[in-house]
């Protein structure tokens, strides 16, 4: 990769793009930024080449999980046009040395981790597929408390989403990564719109076309885990499917804050003389 240059030389990428870029990196098990977690202890830059060391809340997190959000950090820094590239340090772990020298030597898991059963992809896609259910479970929870029905939901599309004072490309909800603060929903044969926050929407829209359940304006949005159409009568039953998604990411999550906590206060507390 080749950064910017200016006067012969190589622009260094900044910090806050380099935060930036790990802010997009989640824990597969909670779908929430390693950066909104605190797992990244530190940042370094020399040059075109970035160090990042993160430290999970316990030291047993399974090993696909500590290998998979290695691997996308390293691949976010390195994304970044100014970076040459990213080496990626995981802290007290205790499968450190087998995680750090298979990213860092762009080893797969499997090289990395030979009597390792199973295959990491499959770990991804089931803790993807639980991510979207979840994040469709806030979305379709935002359009509820629009007024929206059930009826209404099921139908939607992605090209009945668009952002307000927009036109052209840039009107449609997904477009680009920023989220807006609210979104024009367009319902009844598009005879009128309600507007919602944009975040929920955009985060399940981003998970739904990383998953592959959305790609063109015209399929249908919100799908059963199963990833058929819903219809209006088991709306509810799969809205609730939903809401165990998410409560369980939310559970997850609580315990590895209160992990991590721990672990900062044991490391703040003084020596012993």
């Amino acid at each position: 990769m080749t950064g910017t240059e200016s006067d012969g030389s190589m622009s260094a990428p900044s910090r806050t793009a380099v935060r930036d870029r790990l802010d997009r990196v989640t824990d597969p098990e909670l779908d929430r930024s390693i950066v909104e977690l605190e797992y990244v202890d530190r940042i370094e830059i020399d040059g075109d080449r970035v160090a990042v060391e993160f430290t999970l809340p316990t030291a047993w997190c399974s090993p696909a999980f500590a290998w998979m959000m290695a691997v996308d950090a390293r691949d976010e820094v390195e994304s970044l046009s100014a970076v040459e590239a990213a080496r990626i340090t995981l802290r007290e772990h205790m499968h450190e040395t087998e995680i750090n020298r298979g990213v860092n030597e762009d080893l797969s898991f499997a090289e990395a981790f030979p009597d390792a059963d199973g295959d990491v992809a499959v770990v991804r896609a089931e803790l993807d597929e639980k991510a979207r259910v979840a994040r469709q479970y806030d979305a379709v929870e935002t359009l509820l408390e629009a007024g929206l029905d059930a009826e209404a939901i099921v139908a939607l599309r992605p090209r009945d989403l668009k952002r307000p004072e927009a036109d052209g490309d840039d009107a449609a909800v997904g477009a680009t990564a920023d989220a807006t603060e609210a979104v024009a929903v367009y319902v009844r044969d598009r005879s009128f719109a309600v507007s919602v926050p944009a975040e929920p929407v955009e985060r399940y829209l981003e998970k739904a076309r990383e998953t592959d359940f959305v790609s063109g304006p015209d399929d249908v949005l919100f799908r059963t885990p199963e990833g058929e159409p819903i219809d209006a009568n088991s709306f509810d039953l799969v809205h609730q499917r939903g809401r165990l998604a998410q409560v369980n990411m939310s559970s997850q999550g609580g315990i590895c804050d209160g992990l991590r906590e721990a672990r900062e206060e044991r490391l703040e507390e003084p020596a012993d003389d």
